[in-house]
């Protein structure tokens, strides 16, 4: 078995216009004094990074990476969730996502596809300069508008969406494979991967594409009310890296799963700070370790109610806390009596 690592912390959630969290060096410095030794950083903030350059330049690549290290961090992951979210993006859509791209290209839904699909396969020649072997993002969605219909869908059209969708990523797929790189498709409502069952129907439609993979987050599945750790014993060879983000889900007489379009602090399905929800990680730590999960556990941060500040300094330890040193030897080999076939063969009465 091996060992998982961590603490990490995906930065885009306490990226700010006030020091420490409006650039990289000082962001970097105030999460290692919390305890974190690694940063996901997102590529979107051009306080964190340039994507474009760090695909094209090994040297200014080695600069993002230097400035990372030099606070005693490692980069675990880029992240290209809002560019992702671009590659398959339905026109009723496009208005609100206009703001994840160029403000030039608002009204041209095509060229703002075509626009985050190249920052996408920018991510992998960047990532492979940073010496990084996973990356996390979005599919995006054509379809989620159809997750719960009325009137019925249209005979195929589930079937057409994940085959466009396969189109689209394929040859993204294809450029990380090239940089030997993984991608985790962060498994999200509002997307069309957003569990067990759409995953597979994707990766049927880019032919098992050995790259394609998933961004285990226990919180959307909480949400969803799907068992988050039986998806571990189905997908942990597809597991490439992992959100630890917690949530709650508390049902009454007047809402449920969909929460009558209320805000997050009074939602029945709400994320909340590590620890103060209900997500059993206790259970996820042991069993991504028995399932050789080696890479990061990377802190999201998401709540309604608590301070992102009280949110990262509480998130570094109890991460730690649950991190499982594996162990190299079964507990009971000072029992052992040792053998060989001969003995074996007694043993059974065979000789």
């Amino acid at each position: 078995m091996k060992t998982i690592k961590g603490p990490a912390v995906f930065l885009a959630q306490f990226m700010g216009d006030q020091a420490p969290f409006n650039s990289l060096p000082s962001i970097c410095k105030w999460m290692a004094d919390l305890g974190y030794k690694g940063v996901q950083i997102p590529t979107w903030d051009k306080r964190c990074i340039d994507l474009e350059k760090a695909a094209t330049s090994k040297t200014y690549a080695d600069e993002i990476k230097g400035i990372v290290n030099e606070a005693g961090l490692e980069i675990t992951e880029l992240s290209t969730h809002l560019q992702g979210q671009l590659v398959a993006m339905h026109p009723a859509y496009a208005p609100m996502f206009a703001g994840f791209g160029p403000s030039e290209l608002a009204n041209s839904p095509k060229e703002l596809q075509e626009w985050g699909a190249k920052q996408v396969t920018l991510a992998a020649k960047a990532s492979q300069n940073l010496g990084l072997t996973g990356h996390v993002t979005f599919s995006g969605s054509l379809l989620w508008w159809f997750v719960y219909p009325w009137p019925q869908r249209p005979a195929g059209i589930v079937d057409t969406a994940f085959a466009e969708l396969a189109k689209r990523w394929t040859p993204i797929l294809n450029a990380f494979d090239e940089a030997g790189v993984n991608v985790g498709y962060e498994l999200h409502p509002g997307e069309d991967l957003f569990d067990g069952i759409t995953f597979e129907m994707f990766l049927e439609k880019v032919n098992n594409h050995p790259r394609a993979g998933i961004n285990y987050d226990p919180s959307h599945f909480l949400l969803q009310q799907l068992d988050y750790l039986q998806f571990i014993d189905f997908y942990h060879d597809r597991i490439y890296a992992f959100h630890v983000k917690d949530a709650e889900f508390n049902p009454t007489g007047k809402q449920g799963v969909y929460s009558g379009y209320q805000g997050w602090v009074n939602r029945a399905g709400r994320f909340r700070s590590l620890g103060d929800g209900q997500v059993d990680f206790g259970t996820i730590f042991s069993k991504l370790s028995q399932y050789d999960y080696d890479k990061w556990a990377v802190l999201e941060w998401e709540c309604a109610i608590k301070h992102p500040e009280q949110g990262a300094a509480e998130g570094a330890p109890f991460i730690e806390s649950h991190i499982i040193r594996v162990t190299e030897r079964a507990f009971d080999d000072f029992a052992g009596s040792g053998s060989d076939e001969s003995f074996n063969r007694r043993v059974m009465g065979l000789q």
